[in-house]
């Protein structure tokens, strides 16, 4: 059981499978959980404290998987910039091979992984910024689809647009992202153009994935409708799971005249991390997309990632094989 692409081999895995970047989730056991199963986990860099904890986090990684893992580094306008040189800093001087970047203007950072010959993944959520990724000497695009969660860009383009639209003008291997989470979904990325995919909400609802299970509950009892856009009006929309604290969001950033400091109270990361380790669905924003309607069960990462190659393989040998002869 194996499907073999150019990700998988640039990036020494077993499975097409990339765990995407995610603020409180993205973990040492996280990451380790997914390279154990065959995939490429991602350490989320800016889930941690400061820049030596970081360091600390990716030595424990180490410690739970003898597999290749990444860190992610995004970067997002922030009240208060985290310093992100030092963080970049942590990430080469621990030897990390492959690093996931996010956000604008990336270029001193992709710069300074590619001098030390790190392989950068870059998420874009459009044709252009992909190209500019590709200019700037990214080695992957993760082309991410209006379904995402996170932040899905002001163009609302979804994937099955995007992902073709991108292939059809990018060079470097590209990861599909934004609405992935079973087999289908990984033989659709791999025929419109992608060489695998890149998941995150469905990653949340795993045994592995330390959250609360009263949230991987409600990702599971969510269906594809239950997300909201927050942040719209201030041109840097974000895909949530819809919850009280993410309906009043958009109330109030839907007002005439509404401004950022409007919402800040509810939307800090503060909050989001007490919902995702309480359990407590009305603490904070949790984010996720609309995948969320195509998932059924908690399995162990092992177990998922088995199975979405294993179906994807059942469908690309038997049922697009059968249409062709």
């Amino acid at each position: 059981m194996a499907i073999r692409t150019k990700i998988t081999e640039m990036l020494g895995i077993a499975h097409p499978i990339v765990q995407g970047g995610m603020m409180w989730v993205g973990t040492a056991d996280m990451a380790a959980a997914v390279s154990n199963a065959g995939g490429l986990g991602i350490i989320t860099a800016l889930t941690q404290p400061t820049p030596d904890a970081l360091s600390a986090e990716i030595a424990r990684c180490r410690t739970l998987t003898d597999k290749p893992f990444g860190v992610n580094l995004t970067v997002l306008p922030s009240v208060n910039p985290p310093p992100y040189a030092d963080y970049r800093r942590a990430i080469i001087e621990a030897g990390i091979k492959v690093v996931e970047t996010a956000g604008g203007k990336p270029q001193e950072h992709v710069e300074d992984f590619k001098a030390h010959g790190i392989t950068v993944l870059h998420k874009c959520t459009s044709v252009r910024h992909a190209l500019s990724a590709e200019r700037m000497g990214v080695d992957v695009i993760s082309i991410d689809g209006f379904e995402c969660a996170g932040h899905p860009g002001e163009d609302d383009v979804p994937g099955l647009v995007l992902i073709p639209a991108a292939a059809d003008q990018v060079k470097v291997p590209m990861l599909a992202s934004g609405g992935f989470g079973d087999g289908r979904g990984l033989a659709a990325a791999l025929a419109l153009g992608a060489e695998g995919i890149n998941m995150g909400t469905r990653f949340c609802a795993t045994q592995e994935a330390p959250i609360h299970d009263a949230v991987k509950r409600f990702l599971v009892e969510n269906g594809e409708r239950d997300t909201n856009l927050i942040f719209r009006g201030f041109k840097n929309t974000g895909r949530v799971a819809k919850n009280a604290v993410s309906d009043m969001v958009v109330e109030i950033g839907s007002k005439p005249g509404a401004q950022f400091k409007d919402v800040q109270p509810y939307v800090s990361g503060a909050k989001g991390r007490e919902a995702l380790t309480t359990g407590n669905l009305g603490a904070g924003l949790i984010w996720a997309g609309q995948i969320q309607g195509l998932i059924h069960d908690i399995p162990s990462c092992a177990d998922l990632l088995a199975r979405i190659v294993s179906e994807a393989e059942a469908i690309i040998t038997g049922r697009l094989a059968a249409f062709a002869s």
